[in-house]
């Protein structure tokens, strides 16, 4: 399993507004139609879909 890094402050926003906590998840990729996340803890996996491209975290 790939090492995931921090969230910045647009990516924690995003992950707050799809309704996670941002303070237990690392982004293992960030492409442009979708965020990949990992829980720090538990190793699980999630895929979070961009609605409207890389415009988020406003």
């Amino acid at each position: 399993m790939k090492n995931g890094k921090n969230p910045t402050v647009k990516q924690k926003k995003f992950i707050k507004a799809s309704g996670f906590n941002p303070e237990n998840w690392l982004i293992v990729k960030n492409l442009t139609d979708s965020m990949n996340l990992v829980h720090r803890y538990t190793n699980t996996t999630k895929i979070i879909p961009k609605v409207g491209g890389t415009n988020y975290g406003k």
